[in-house]
């Protein structure tokens, strides 16, 4: 017995270039249809039998032709099969004609994605493909803009976060896109969830010393927060080599929000108001040692008033209380001696 082998091999795009000729088939259909009933009106008067079959011949197939016209507008494509075959693909505005049988082949046609171009409701849809199948069937060739949902992740911390991304994407081969996968809309949304988590457990939220984010082996300051269009561009390089195989075409991806996840956004937020409070205090603490150090020394250097250890102590203190303080001070006026 012999055996059958199986082949995965990817199926070629193949635009048909030359079928522009639906407005000719249109009126020769029409011309055809007119001379039947100059055949039927001759038929009758001469009572010719072979007249009245050719008329009846023309208007029971002349309609056939009919079945094989095309109209495509700028950017759209529509793949055409025959008899469970590739027929080919047409691109490219104008009205087309190609074999009578052919069907429009299309299995992402009723998925509807949260972007830019899916934004007619279901019933529109329902209708639409109803009425002219192959409109409903077109593959758009526009840079499409897919939002989707926001995902809670871990990071490199271990931190739950969530985020979400806007991704620009177009259809570059439509054979790919129809055949190689079973709906590629749902197939490049799957794919950009995956890449997601990927990247993202990668990097901290903020900078953290001791983190390798780059894979050279050396720690850096890479973060989600800080390094944005660094996480982005790692993100559209992931999701391309994903979906390179479905004829998708990443060309840009960004990230539309970032946040803590809503069961420790609190905890963080207080870390960064100790963590700014912190800062403050030092640069606080720092401004008021300046002042007194300058205080003391011009004390000194004007020859002013001179003061021993403990009484420069006691004006250090005052003065880093008055400096330091959270509150007005209420100043004391003694009118007493020195000593």
């Amino acid at each position: 017995m012999e055996e059958t082998k199986l082949t995965n091999a990817p199926v070629q795009e193949k635009v048909l270039t030359n079928k522009k000729n639906g407005m000719t088939v249109l009126l020769a259909v029409l011309g055809a249809y007119l001379a039947a009933i100059a055949l039927l009106v001759i038929g009758i008067n001469l009572d010719s039998v072979p007249l009245l079959a050719v008329f009846v011949l023309i208007f029971a197939l002349g309609w056939l032709p009919l079945c094989g016209l095309r109209v495509l507008k700028p950017q759209e494509a529509l793949v055409l099969t025959l008899f469970g075959k590739y027929y080919g693909t047409l691109k490219g505005d104008g009205f087309f004609f190609v074999h009578p049988f052919c069907t429009s082949f299309n299995p992402a046609a009723g998925t509807r994605l949260n972007q830019s171009g899916d934004v007619n409701s279901d019933a529109q849809l329902a209708i639409k493909m109803a009425t002219t199948p192959a409109e409903g069937k077109k593959i758009s060739l526009k840079i499409m803009t897919l939002n989707n949902t926001r995902q809670k992740i871990n990071d490199y911390l271990g931190n739950p976060v969530e985020i979400g991304i806007a991704v620009m994407w177009r259809v570059t081969d439509t054979a790919k896109a129809v055949f190689s996968v079973n709906n590629y809309k749902e197939y490049l949304s799957l794919q950009c969830d995956s890449a997601l988590r990927n990247i993202v457990r990668l990097y901290p939220y903020d900078a953290a010393p001791g983190i390798d984010t780059t894979g050279d082996g050396q720690a850096d300051d890479g973060s989600l927060r800080g390094s944005s269009d660094v996480v982005a561009a790692r993100i559209r390089d992931e999701i391309q080599q994903r979906v390179t195989d479905a004829g998708i075409e990443i060309l840009e991806a960004r990230i539309t929000y970032l946040a803590y996840a809503p069961e420790i956004a609190a905890a963080m937020l207080q870390r960064q108001q100790a963590a700014a409070l912190l800062s403050a205090r030092q640069l606080l603490v720092d401004g008021a040692v300046s002042m007194v150090e300058m205080a003391l020394k011009r004390l000194n250097d004007d020859q002013i008033v001179e003061l021993d250890d403990e009484r420069k102590a006691a004006m250090v203190s005052n003065l880093l209380v008055v400096l330091c303080g959270n509150r007005d001070v209420q100043p004391v006026v003694n009118s007493g001696s020195l000593y």
